[in-house]
């Protein structure tokens, strides 16, 4: 199933991806589902949510996915919550939703 393109916001620096994370989880996953309800693509990250770790590992974990550099990744809105806006510069929302695999 290709990427909800509904989680897929379009900036003038590239994509905006809605995201819901599960810190602490046994495994780095992403995507990891989608939540129609949110319109958020999950991300389980094994890092636990303290002191930046989770958002560290969220910012590797969705850079190494979608094929660009860790600097191209970064968090535009939700630094403390669970829910998430990570900006992806330099491409566009379909150049994302080609590159992520439900």
């Amino acid at each position: 199933m290709p990427a909800p393109t509904d989680a897929l916001f379009p900036d003038k620096n590239g994509t905006l991806i809605a995201i819901e994370v599960s810190a602490g989880a046994k495994s780095d996953l992403f995507p990891a589902g989608y939540n129609p309800w949110r319109k958020t693509i999950g991300c389980r990250v094994a890092a636990p949510a303290t002191e930046g770790k989770a958002n560290k590992a969220i910012i590797a974990l969705v850079s190494t996915v979608l094929g660009v550099p860790r600097s191209s990744v970064s968090i535009a809105a939700g630094q403390t919550s669970s829910v998430k806006k990570i900006l992806v510069s330099g491409l566009t929302p379909d150049q994302v939703a080609g590159r992520l695999v439900l």
